[in-house]
């Protein structure tokens, strides 16, 4: 289970040990990542086994800090409020000497934030996420689902009540799926991407309780697209220029919850072009730079794969790339050093898995019968790669384990 290459580490060590004690001055350019999960954990082993420094900050119990390829751990206050974010990011970048090194964002948030204070930060580091112009196509789903409409992308059917009386007043056939536009404060609150509802009276009252939690007019009702996450693919890739330099296709084996997954517990690499050609004619209408996943759903229905999202930072499975052929954070960097970057496509066939998650989703799933036991654990088996755990950087996934608690409590697993 989980075949790995295992990098040389001991002149990679030495590396880290002389760029933390040495003058601001004299170490070389860097990258400064912002949060500290398993996505970040990703970023620092990516760039970290090739002697590059990373400095992490993080407002929480973080992994990352605990891998030997993160040169400095920071805790800081917030990285969640967009103001605080940019100033704290600029506070560690003076004081640290971290001139013109690499941000990399973990958070929606976080994406807001480098985009809509860029002429700010731009001043001090080199900044991948773009302008705002092209970040609102993703941050906002009501933006999304228009671009998609406008450039001939196939999207769910949605609607954008603002009164109970329009919601009333709409023609839905049931069950349908309630979600926030801009999903942040909805999620922290309910620890779901979204609800189902299945009656009109259902209905009526998680609309309610989602216009609580978020701006009005940010309620969205969408049309419910059967099927779990073997229904849902995603396009990963370094977009530059209108082209993508390095790509990915996946399709999710599991997700957790189930049907609407907040996080991908096994995912595969494989091949279908129409999502490729449907995201290079998306990611072109934003005017896109860095690092991207589309998501998709098929609807068996129609044949029709369907928009979902637009992730405009590193994904949870970015890992996956590396095993696959294709390094996304290092990529970044180098084009953001101006170094050249060849172009890569990712192998199919090749599988991650997040264990943490993925045997409380396979024991769901047994349990209800869309699983037998043999079968999920030949997939743990054929896994190449863990989210977490790897034998030449082992603290990180045993530091995770004693989160797990933590975990369940703040973010319902």
């Amino acid at each position: 289970m989980f075949s790995r290459r295992v990098a040389p580490v001991q002149e990679s060590n030495r590396i880290h040990e002389i760029l933390a004690t040495a003058a601001p001055e004299i170490r070389r350019t860097g990258a400064l990542v912002v949060g500290g999960c398993f996505q970040a954990l990703g970023i620092v082993r990516s760039l970290g086994r090739r002697g590059i420094p990373v400095y992490v900050i993080d407002d929480e119990a973080s992994i990352s800090r605990f891998s030997h390829y993160t040169t400095h751990y920071e805790r800081v206050a917030n990285i969640r409020d967009e103001r605080k974010t940019v100033d704290t990011v600029l506070d560690v970048g003076r004081r640290f000497g971290l001139k013109d090194w690499v941000l990399y964002p973990t958070l929606d948030e976080n994406v807001a934030a480098f985009s809509r204070y860029r002429s700010e930060l731009t001043g001090f580091f080199r900044v991948p996420t773009p302008e705002w112009e092209s970040v609102q196509w993703a941050w906002d789903k009501r933006n999304t689902y228009r671009l998609a409409q406008e450039i001939g992308v196939p999207a769910p059917r949605t609607w954008y009540p603002k009164s109970v009386d329009e919601l009333e007043s709409l023609e839905v056939e049931l069950p349908v799926a309630i979600k926030p536009a801009v999903k942040e404060h909805f999620i922290y609150a309910t620890k779901a991407k979204a609800w189902r509802a299945e009656t009109r009276e259902e209905l009526k009252e998680r609309f309610l309780r989602a216009a609580e939690l978020v701006e009005p007019g940010e309620v969205m009702i969408q049309e419910l697209i059967p099927g779990d996450g073997l229904q849902q693919f995603a396009y990963c890739a370094f977009f530059k220029d209108g082209r993508a330099i390095g790509s990915m296709i996946v399709r999710r084996r599991r997700q957790h919850p189930p049907e609407f997954g907040r996080a991908s517990t096994f995912v595969e690499t494989v091949e279908v072009p129409l999502i490729e050609e449907y995201s290079h004619r998306f990611l072109k209408a934003m005017n896109y730079y860095g690092l991207v996943e589309v998501e998709y759903k098929l609807d068996l229905r129609d044949g029709q794969y369907k928009i979902l999202d637009v992730n405009a930072r590193t994904w949870g499975y970015h890992t996956l790339g590396q095993r696959a052929g294709v390094d996304f954070p290092y990529l970044l960097f180098a084009d953001q050093l101006g170094e050249p970057v060849e172009s890569s496509r990712a192998k199919v066939g090749v599988k991650w898995v997040r264990l943490v998650t993925d045997l409380a989703t396979g024991f769901v799933e047994i349990k209800n019968g869309h699983l037998n036991l043999k079968t999920y654990l030949r997939s743990l088996k054929e896994a190449n790669i863990e989210s977490v755990f790897s034998r030449d950087d082992i603290l990180p996934g045993l530091v995770e384990l004693s989160l797990v608690p933590q975990l369940i409590v703040k973010r319902g697993f």
